[in-house]
């Protein structure tokens, strides 16, 4: 039997559940923006395609600058009122929201699957992540915020699409908790529709939510650099945190800004191959599309052979392809490590970035192909890439010292410490790094040299969130460290430090567990 789209889950169904749950914020034919508290039909739609089969779908309402301007400004003024809610208010409003964000789940989910590529499975998780970490805040906030109170003005979010839900939405749902309102744009390449559903949610709870589309270079005069915001929170790559830090007109208004590095295992004196071996299986979840994965290897040289009796059959047996895809309607939705990359512009970057480093001297230790994937008949599949690995990377390769956001590993050989240490810093700053090693001794001289906020030994390590900071060295983070206490700080004003990479911050909290 051939595959098919499962009932009920096409992006025409899935439109029509988001419509049905929020007919304020979804129109027939476009999408609207929440601005100076009321859904608008303002901003020009945009034409866009899902990256699952190419399909044309709706695309974000782009607002001009003028609008961000006044969006802003309706922000500050929510920004004064909340701040005179009492906690107990909006504790209960967070948790009507989350109540909301739980009856829209499925659909805020399937709406991340075609929005985004993220298969069923990570699609829920994402939506999961977001309720249960703010729920764990309600229960923390009357203790992490003696002493501190809201900041000066509203938050300005800006994030990558690829965890809109446990990133984004959750962020600005714990900024309100702590008395600010929070302003939110959507990324332009995904995550707009599961966005206007979740913050019809929180705007129907009667939190101090604003959402905008748009460019960003048009707007980060409002969204980055306005006197009126009381902080800004970034999360994308280092080129576009590098642009939007030098609009800040103020360096020393609060900022968070979470950029990549290329996050790399090490493995040094291993034995417990059968141990790895799942955790590099799940590395490959999302098509490493997130700022914890973990695309290079550094291999201790006569470890090698066993490290690739481990790794190969793992490369060759991912499964990947179309989200969605079943034999049967009452057949669940397939498990899989990953769907398409974001666009099929980034899909052919990867397959061009692969054959460079080959040309350049890299060796092809496995390219995948696409016919191992699970696809519909006459499916367009220009945004899947299969797996690919690259030994020995060139130091001229383009991906040498940054991170791909895509299912390319790259393997680096070595024989000594030295060599080991300056192969996993390549990035000047990394969010995580692990070591797979038997030899405790060395993982902790390592961890001393490694420039990773995160360290593992024999686990991989990820953003986290609850009682665990965030946060980077190098140029991989720039502002302050979230995560637990440290975000309701970061977001609040009060006597104790603020810790991060930015000038007058306190670099680490004493006992910070990394």
């Amino acid at each position: 039997m051939t595959l098919h789209v499962k009932k009920g889950t096409d992006w025409k169904s899935v439109y029509a559940q988001a419509r049905s749950l929020a007919p304020e914020a979804f129109e027939a034919d476009r999408i609207n923006n929440l601005v100076m508290g009321e859904w608008a039909s303002v901003g020009t739609p945009s034409a866009h395609v899902n990256p699952v089969d190419q399909m044309p779908i709706e695309g974000p309402p782009k607002i001009d600058h003028q609008t961000a301007i006044d969006a802003v400004a309706a922000a500050a003024r929510q920004h004064k009122s909340w701040g005179l809610v009492d906690l107990d208010e909006r504790k209960a409003r967070v948790n009507a929201a989350l109540v909301g964000l739980r009856e829209a789940r499925d659909t805020i989910a399937l709406l991340l699957v075609w929005e985004i590529g993220k298969p069923w499975r990570l699609a829920c998780a994402d939506v999961d992540r977001c309720i249960d970490g703010v729920e764990w805040y309600l229960t923390q906030i009357e203790r992490q915020l003696k002493g501190r109170s809201p900041l000066s003005g509203p938050i300005s979010n800006i994030a990558s699409w690829n965890y809109p839900m446990s990133v984004l939405v959750h962020a600005e749902l714990v900024q309100a908790l702590a008395g600010n309102a929070v302003i939110a744009k959507t990324p332009s390449q995904g995550g707009f529709h599961s966005l206007t559903l979740a913050h019809a949610m929180m705007a129907r709870a009667g939190l101090p939510v604003t959402l905008v589309s748009g460019v960003g270079a048009e707007l980060s005069d409002a969204l980055v650099s306005s006197p009126e915001l009381g902080a800004f929170a970034f999360v994308g790559g280092r080129s576009n945190g590098r642009a939007t830090l030098e609009r800040l007109a103020d360096f020393n208004k609060r900022h968070i800004l979470e950029q990549e590095g290329l996050n790399a295992w090490g493995v040094w004196d291993f034995s417990k191959w059968d141990y790895l071996a799942p955790h590099i299986r799940k590395g490959f979840e999302y098509a490493k599309q997130r700022c914890t994965a973990y695309p290079r290897y550094v291999v201790q040289r006569r470890l090698f052979p066993a490290f690739l009796e481990m790794y190969m059959p793992i490369v060759k047996g991912l499964r990947f392809g179309h989200p969605l895809a079943v034999e049967n309607d009452n057949d669940e939705l397939p498990d899989l490590e990953f769907g398409p990359v974001i666009h099929k512009t980034k899909a052919n970057q990867l397959r061009a970035q692969f054959d460079e480093a080959i040309n350049t001297g890299g060796i092809p230790l496995y390219n995948g192909n696409l016919d191992h994937g699970r696809f519909l008949p006459g499916q367009d599949i220009s945004a899947y890439v299969a797996p690919a690995t690259v030994l020995e990377p060139p130091r001229a390769w383009s991906l040498h010292h940054s991170e791909p956001f895509g299912p390319i590993d790259s393997i680096v050989l070595v024989d000594t410490e030295a060599e080991f240490i300056a192969a996993m810093n390549v990035s000047n700053g990394n969010l995580v790094s692990s070591v797979a090693t038997d030899d405790m001794v060395f993982s902790k001289r390592v961890r001393e040299e490694v420039s990773a906020f995160k360290f593992g030994v024999n686990v991989p390590r990820s953003r986290g969130d609850r009682d665990e900071v965030f946060g980077g060295l190098g140029a991989s983070w720039r502002g302050a460290f979230v995560g637990g206490d440290l975000l309701v700080d970061a977001i609040t004003d009060g006597e104790r430090p603020i810790y991060g990479n930015f000038k007058g911050g306190s670099r680490f909290p004493e006992g910070l567990d990394l």
